[in-house]
C-alpha cells in the first residue's frame, strides 16, 4: 500500500509506471491513509491537514491515470497546467484500488473517482466490515460508475498443520505487535489474543484446509472479488514466507474456489 497522505502523486505513478514497465505490465497500486503518522513530520505535513492532504492527492492521482495532460490546482503542492507525467502505462491504466480502514469517507470517495476498494482488515471480525462494501455499492449507484471489485487485505501464515503454523507465526507476530504498541503505548500482545484472533478475528494462520474453511465464507458474505494475504511478518525467514505463500496459492486458493462454488450451488 502506498501512505498518498504522505507522499506526491506525481512521483508515486512515475514509480508504479517503471514497476508496470519492469513486471509486464502486472503492477497494482493501493492509495491509502496509512495508519502510521511518523511520515508526516518527516516530510513537513502536519497532521492537522490529514484530511486535506488525502483527499487532494487522491484527486489528483485519479486525474493522472488517464494518461493525459493534467490541469489540477490545490493546497498541498504546486499547480499543474496541461501537463503530461512520464513514463506512461504502456498496457492501459495502472490497476489502482482505493485501500480503506475503516473510514465511511473513504468508501465513498472511491466511488467518486471510480476506483475499485480495497478494505484493509487487520483485526476484529471481518464481518463488520459488510456495511461499507453495501455503502460502496450504494454510492457507486448513486454516482452513475459502474461496477467496481471490492478486495480484502489481511494478514497470515499458511503451515502443514494448524499446530505447526500458529507455533511458528507466534514470535514474529508477537514481535511485530509489540514494536509497534511499544511506540503507541499498547501493552503486551498475549498468546490468549493471538489464539482469539485466529479464531474470530481477521488472522488467517492455519493449515490450508483450516484457512480455506475461514476464508471461504468471508469472501461469500463481503461479496468481494480479491482477497490478499499478508504473509509478510518482519522477523519471518525467507523460507518460512517462501512455503507459505506455495501453500497458499497450491492449495488454499483452489479449495477456497471449490467451497465458493458449493456455497453458491446451495
Amino acid at each position: 500500500m502506498t501512505v498518498l497522505s504522505s507522499d506526491d502523486p506525481v512521483r508515486v505513478f512515475q514509480r508504479f509506471a517503471t514497476v508496470d514497465a519492469a513486471s509486464n505490465g502486472r503492477a497494482e497500486v493501493i492509495l491509502g491513509r496509512g495508519s502510521f503518522t511518523e511520515s508526516f513530520p518527516l516530510f513537513g505535513y502536519s497532521l492537522d491537514d490529514y484530511e486535506t492532504l488525502f483527499k487532494e492527492k487522491v484527486e489528483l492521482f485519479a486525474r493522472l491515470l488517464d494518461q493525459q495532460p493534467v490541469t489540477w490546482s490545490g493546497t498541498t503542492r504546486a499547480p499543474l497546467t496541461g501537463q503530461r507525467v512520464f513514463p506512461l502505462v504502456e498496457k492501459g491504466p495502472l490497476k489502482t484500488w482505493l485501500g480503506v480502514g475503516g473510514s465511511p469517507n473513504s468508501v465513498i470517495r472511491a466511488a467518486q473517482y471510480g476506483l475499485p476498494l480495497m478494505l484493509a482488515i487487520i483485526g476484529g471480525s471481518p464481518y463488520r466490515f459488510a456495511p461499507y462494501v453495501d455503502l460502496y455499492r450504494q454510492a457507486l449507484e448513486k454516482l452513475k460508475q459502474p461496477t467496481l471489485p471490492v478486495g480484502v487485505h489481511s494478514p497470515g501464515y499458511i503451515g502443514q498443520t494448524d499446530a505447526e503454523a500458529k507455533a511458528e507465526f507466534w514470535p514474529h507476530y508477537r514481535a511485530m505487535r509489540d514494536r509497534i504498541g511499544r511506540e503507541r503505548g499498547w501493552g503486551p500482545v498475549t498468546e490468549r489474543e493471538y489464539e482469539a484472533e485466529i479464531d474470530q478475528g481477521s488472522l488467517y494462520v492455519g493449515s490450508p484446509d483450516t484457512v480455506a474453511a475461514k476464508l471461504a465464507p468471508v469472501i461469500e458474505a463481503l461479496g468481494i472479488q480479491r482477497f490478499q494475504l499478508k504473509y509478510s511478518i518482519g522477523t519471518m525467514p525467507h523460507e518460512s514466507l517462501a512455503r507459505s505463500i506455495k501453500l497458499y496459492g497450491q492449495e488454499v486458493v483452489p479449495a477456497v474456489k471449490a467451497k465458493i462454488a458449493t456455497l453458491a450451488a446451495a
